[in-house]
């Protein structure tokens, strides 16, 4: 009778104890919720970070209609990494994309050719994503100098004219100083 009795009294404590420490939880959930927004904001990196998508027509991704970017960054020059960044769903034919980059290098324009390698030898995608939807990035130069609002280009140069299966393109620049 008496192991019973204590049964039942552990566990008329733990609901009680349960009681108390979900107050607490809630409590401390309010607390969380107050103070990770002011974290984040004081802990961000000094602005010059940037990403940009362009979404490309249902119809396909034409070859002679390139993917245009103008960043802007609060310094008028910024120093860092630039990335390119690709969705595409299953319908697209191929296991990699091909892309010419054209920005502009001081006084001279510069052309640099981009593979961004979608599939692996058996078809298997490589990217992230949810059902049929995939996303996947590359970096393309890790020193790379920007002046606040200069065209970056973007095309394909498959050997077709107008690509399909591609939701979006995009670029990504972190800038040094946040690395």
């Amino acid at each position: 009778m008496r192991n019973i009795e204590n049964s039942c009294t552990r566990q008329r404590v733990s609901v009680a104890t349960f009681r108390r420490g979900s107050a607490f939880f809630a409590f401390l959930l309010l607390l969380l919720a107050v103070v990770m927004p002011t974290l984040s904001v004081s802990c961000s990196s000094p602005g010059n970070d940037c990403s940009r998508y362009v979404t490309l027509p249902e119809e396909g991704w034409r070859y002679c209609e390139p993917a245009l970017f103008a960043p802007e960054h609060p310094d008028s020059v910024a120093r860092g990494t630039l990335a390119v960044a690709v969705r595409h769903d299953n319908s697209y034919p191929y296991r990699a994309l091909w892309l010419e980059l054209t920005y502009k290098d001081g006084d001279r324009m510069r052309r640099d050719t981009v593979s961004l390698p979608l599939a692996d030898n058996y078809g298997r995608w490589l990217g992230r994503g949810i059902g049929t939807s995939f996303q996947l990035s590359d970096t393309v130069n890790h020193s790379f100098v920007h002046v606040s609002g200069d065209t970056i280009s973007l095309r394909h140069i498959m050997r077709t004219d107008t690509l399909k299966g591609l939701n979006s393109i995009g670029i990504f620049f972190m800038d040094a100083s946040s690395n």
